[in-house]
């Protein structure tokens, strides 16, 4: 079975910059072989009901404007996944999720920046599973859950977001200061729940973990973590990177150990 993931994708301008970690995702070997396909659940696609990105090619859509010139002429042409992603519509609906297709959708910065570091030739086909609005992680973790034996079948699934996602103290940190004590000690708290294995505690963050409300004012970028997770519940966990960037933590975490 493929591994799946949870990343961080930061900031937009992730594939231009000159760190370490665009540098780890450019080098690491992330994607197997063996994949066929990539669903990416990113924190910038939300909707009432689960949604499936069909486009056949699909577009490169830079949602997001005041950033230099040279990152709107970035393209990520990889080509969709229409049958598969009327599969796992269909696979959905049968477990009591209305989910639709949308032919129209393109790849958000959450899926695109990072897939142009760890799969720059853009080859695999790739497309989208929306988040729940208003959904919280009980939910997107059993949607994770349904889409486990797909990765039998070469899928392989990541979750895009962030470990920590306060944009405020990130913009407003004075230059070059380094994390804030709360950032830290809650990425600390869900990398050991992680390492242990404590679902429940995952599952109710934001009551259990220290500064979980600071860390994320709301919770979008956190949850592409637990269909991550649910797709590969019971499997080992690895922090394979961990940097940061002022107070966003930037971090790759697998499930399912190759």
């Amino acid at each position: 079975m493929l591994p799946t993931y949870f990343i961080s994708h930061g900031s937009p301008e992730l594939p231009l910059q000159q760190d370490e970690y665009p540098e780890y995702l450019r080098g690491a070997g992330l994607i197997p072989p063996d994949t066929r396909a990539i669903l990416m659940v990113s924190a910038h696609w939300l909707t009432e009901q689960p949604q499936l990105s069909a486009a056949e090619q699909p577009e490169t859509v830079h949602d997001f404007y005041g950033f230099p010139e040279p990152l709107y002429r970035l393209r990520y042409p990889a080509p969709g996944a229409p049958v598969l992603a009327q599969h796992i519509v269909e696979r959905l609906r049968s477990a009591g999720y209305p989910a639709t297709t949308d032919f129209r959708r393109g790849l958000d910065h959450g899926a695109w920046t990072p897939l142009l570091l760890m799969r720059p030739e853009a080859d695999l086909p790739v497309f989208q599973l929306s988040l729940g609005i208003g959904r919280g992680p009980q939910w997107h973790l059993e949607l994770g859950r349904l889409l486990k034996p797909l990765r039998e079948q070469g899928l392989l699934v990541i979750g895009s977001g962030g470990t920590t996602h306060n944009l405020r103290d990130f913009i407003y940190s004075p230059p070059g200061s380094g994390p804030q004590p709360y950032a830290v000690e809650f990425v600390d708290w869900i990398e050991q729940r992680l390492q242990d294995g404590e679902l429940d505690a995952l599952l109710n963050y934001r009551r259990q973990a220290p500064g979980a409300v600071r860390a994320h004012p709301t919770d979008e970028h956190l949850l592409p973590l637990y269909p991550a997770l649910g797709a590969a519940e019971g499997e080992p966990v690895s922090l394979l990177h961990s940097s940061w960037q002022g107070s966003l933590h930037m971090a790759v975490y697998r499930f399912g150990d190759r």
